[in-house]
């Protein structure tokens, strides 16, 4: 069993998107973010701190707008298309999940496919169907990223993608099937999701249920890849139990330091691509 190590993968990754930052910099292009943050919610605040900080790292200018819970939607509207406009800002993060109240999809369409790093908006995904370059979310995209570093071939191989969202699980499908995998998507109402995962060569589980995948359900030498994040006791865990799974495995990722690393990793190199598809335009 190899661990896949998205830490230390992130690491390699940050390095090189610092490089492309300040090649950006002798050119005279100062790379930027704008952060939309509505409301309190504290793992928000956390993960967009968390963000902030590895922009830091790497020279890319991050800059977070605060708007109180009770905002209007059409004053974060106004918000977005002003950030949309500035030349200044090469990508735009609207910080998930928004308010009661709050419209998500209307909000995310005020930010240009240009512009959109983290790949929500219907603009990308629609590209990712058609098998056409371009923006991809940061966490399947992250996924993909370790499956390459650690060279696990991916074509013609049965991946079993556990979980639906337009986040995570419908992405994730469509780039494993655009790498040429066949691919099952399983969800709340798989009749048998147990059989499903014991078929696959390649499982990802991005639900957000502890200990959703067991041994039983693993065949020996597959790669398991678990994106969810959930708290046990106080203890972070991900959807697979691991301890009993990763003895099956002939690759698979651990929760914490798997899968979140790289998606932050993901994020820097969106606005990076951005700033220089940017600077390609002008």
């Amino acid at each position: 069993m190899t661990l896949l190590d998205g830490k230390q993968t992130a690491a390699k990754i940050r390095e090189e998107v610092a490089l492309r930052v300040r090649a950006l910099q002798r050119l005279g292009r100062t790379v930027g973010l704008a952060v939309v943050l509505v409301g309190d919610d504290p793992a928000s605040a956390i993960y967009v701190r968390n963000k902030a900080r590895a922009c830091e790292e790497v020279g890319i200018r991050s800059v977070v707008y605060t708007r109180p819970a009770q905002a209007m939607e059409g004053e974060i509207a106004a918000l977005l298309d002003a950030l949309a406009a500035d030349s200044s800002v090469d990508g735009i993060l609207l910080q998930l999940p928004l308010p009661a109240g709050l419209n998500a999809d209307a909000l995310l369409a005020h930010i240009p496919p240009e512009k959109d790093v983290d790949a929500f908006g219907a603009y990308h995904l629609g590209a990712l169907v058609r098998g056409e370059r371009s923006m991809v979310a940061c966490t399947p995209l992250g996924v993909m990223e370790l499956l390459h570093r650690y060279q696990i071939g991916i074509a013609g191989r049965h991946a079993v993608v556990v979980g639906r969202s337009v986040i995570v699980g419908k992405p994730m499908a469509l780039l494993l099937l655009n790498a040429d995998a066949t691919v099952t998507v399983c969800h709340s109402k798989t009749r048998d999701l147990r059989a499903e995962c014991l078929r696959a060569d390649i499982i990802v589980s991005a639900v957000g249920h502890a200990g959703l995948i067991g041994a039983d359900m693993v065949k020996e030498g597959a790669v398991v890849i678990d994106v969810g994040m959930n708290r046990v006791n106080g203890k972070l865990c991900g959807d697979v139990d691991f301890a009993a799974v990763a003895p099956k495995c002939s690759y698979i990722t651990p929760v914490p330091g798997g899968v979140g690393p790289m998606t932050v990793a993901m994020l820097l190199q969106n606005v990076c691509s951005c700033a220089e598809g940017n600077l390609t335009r002008k």
